[in-house]
C-alpha cells in the first residue's frame, strides 16, 4: 500500500472543484451546507488517518496497550518508516487537537464577554451602541442569553432608512440561520488540516451571500439590497467589526456579492 496511506491527509485538495461548482450551480444556503458538511468530512479522515498512523508506528514501544497483532511486520510494513511516521503523527495529532480546544475556548470566551457587555442596555432588537465607529454584526446566543443584532449609531447614520432595513435583515439572517455554526465547523476542519483553508474561505463567503439572499427576498428588492451591502462595505472599510464570531455585512468579497444580488435569482434547489 505504501504511501497510499497517507491519501486521506492530501485528499482535501479535490474539494477545489467542488466549491467552484457549489458557488456558481447552487443556492448559497446549500452550498453552505454542503461545502460545510464536506470540510468535516475531510478533517474526520484526515484525523482518523493520524491516529491510525500513531498506533501502528508505536505499536512496538515498551508499555503500549495496544494488542500485539498491530506490532505484526506485515501490519508495519503498510507504512512507511513505521516508528518515524509514528512519531510524527503524535506530535500532528496533539497539534491538532490542542488548536481545537483552543479554538472552541476562544470562541466560547468572546462570546460570552460580548453577551456581558451588552447586559445594561434595554433587551430590544437591535441592540445600538453610542458608537461612532460604523459596524454591525450578529452575536450568537449562548446557554442563558439569546442572541443579538447589535449595531453601532454610526452605522445607522451612514444608512438610508431602506438601507438599515437590509442592515438588519442581513444580520438576523445570520442568527436565524445559525451561521456561526457552519463557520464555526469549517475553522476547526481547517486546524485539522491546513488544505481546508480555501474551503474555510468559501463557507464564510456562502454565508455572507446566504444572508444576501434572505435580506433581498425580505425586503423584496435586490438592487436596493446590492447597494446596502456596497455602501456598508464603504463606510466599515476602516472600521473594526468588534466581534470575529461572524461577519458583518461588508464580509466577504464585496463586488461578487453585489454582482450576485444584480443577477437573477440563485435556485432554490
Amino acid at each position: 500500500m505504501g504511501v497510499f496511506v497517507f491519501l486521506p491527509l492530501v485528499l482535501p485538495l479535490t474539494a477545489l472543484p467542488i466549491v467552484r461548482l457549489a458557488e456558481q450551480h447552487l443556492h448559497p444556503r446549500g452550498a453552505t451546507r454542503l461545502l460545510t458538511a464536506l470540510g468535516c468530512a475531510f478533517a474526520l479522515c484526515s484525523t482518523l488517518c493520524l491516529a491510525l498512523l500513531m498506533v501502528v508506528g508505536t505499536a512496538q514501544l515498551p508499555g503500549n496497550p495496544l494488542p500485539d497483532a498491530w506490532a505484526d511486520p506485515e501490519v508495519r510494513a503498510v507504512v512507511p518508516y513505521p516508528d518515524y511516521t509514528g512519531t510524527t503523527a503524535i506530535a500532528a495529532l496533539t497539534a491538532v487537537l490542542g488548536a481545537a480546544a483552543a479554538d472552541l475556548r476562544r470562541f466560547r470566551r468572546v462570546r460570552t464577554r460580548a453577551h456581558r457587555a451588552l447586559d445594561g442596555l434595554p433587551p430590544q432588537d437591535p441592540a445600538v451602541l453610542p458608537d461612532a465607529a460604523p459596524y454591525a454584526y450578529a452575536l450568537p446566543a449562548d446557554a442563558r442569553r439569546p442572541g443579538r443584532v447589535v449595531v453601532s449609531t454610526g452605522m445607522l447614520a451612514a444608512l438610508t432608512e431602506e438601507e438599515r432595513a437590509v442592515l438588519l435583515a442581513h444580520e438576523r439572517a445570520h442568527l436565524a440561520g445559525h451561521h456561526h455554526r457552519y463557520l464555526l465547523a469549517a475553522r476547526l476542519a481547517a486546524v485539522a488540516n491546513p488544505l481546508l483553508r480555501p474551503l474555510r474561505g468559501a463557507v464564510a463567503y456562502s454565508a455572507e451571500r446566504w444572508a444576501d439572499e434572505d435580506a433581498a427576498s425580505r425586503v423584496g428588492d435586490r438592487r436596493l439590497a446590492a447597494r446596502a451591502v456596497g455602501r456598508a462595505a464603504l463606510v466599515a472599510d476602516s472600521a473594526a467589526v468588534p466581534s470575529p464570531l461572524l461577519p458583518a455585512l461588508a464580509a466577504g468579497p464585496v463586488p461578487r456579492r453585489v454582482a450576485a444580488l444584480l443577477g437573477p435569482v440563485p435556485p432554490a434547489r
